[in-house]
């Protein structure tokens, strides 16, 4: 019997280690890949393009490119930094930093698209079951 509480002992550590460790690793290796990401937040008019393109660095930092539905994004806060976007085809692109794809990511966009610019609050969340390398 004492046997098999030690046992099961062992198991319940193993099992907690490796909890800590998948949080540990909430972004793949470095690399380029595409992954599912979701919208919420403002109106519900505006889109980002999904699956969008994740690059984990080296150093293990990562960023995300962000493809709005519109042109009509003038900047991005993120963890109280500001980031400007480019412009292509008619679409406001930024390039962010991701701490994790495990957890929702709360931003701020910018918006020229009614008479003021408005700063509305959105929410990205990450499907990362869908997370591939990029061809």
């Amino acid at each position: 019997m004492k046997k098999r509480a030690v046992v099961f002992v062992l198991a319940i550590m193993l099992l907690l280690s490796a909890a800590a460790c998948a949080k540990k690793t909430a972004l793949p290796a470095e690399g380029t890949y595409t992954i599912g990401v979701t919208l919420e937040g403002g109106t519900g008019k505006a889109k980002i393009q999904s699956p969008a393109e994740l690059v984990v660095f080296q150093d293990g930092q990562a960023s995300l490119v962000v493809i709005w539905s519109s042109d009509k994004y003038d900047y991005m806060l993120v963890g109280g930094e500001r980031y400007e976007p480019a412009i292509r085809d008619g679409h406001s692109v930024f390039v962010i930093p991701v701490a994790s794809i495990r957890e929702p990511m709360q931003v701020i966009a910018d918006t020229t698209a009614m008479s003021t610019p408005h700063e509305i609050e959105y929410t990205i969340t990450f499907d990362a079951a869908s997370l591939a390398p990029a061809a």
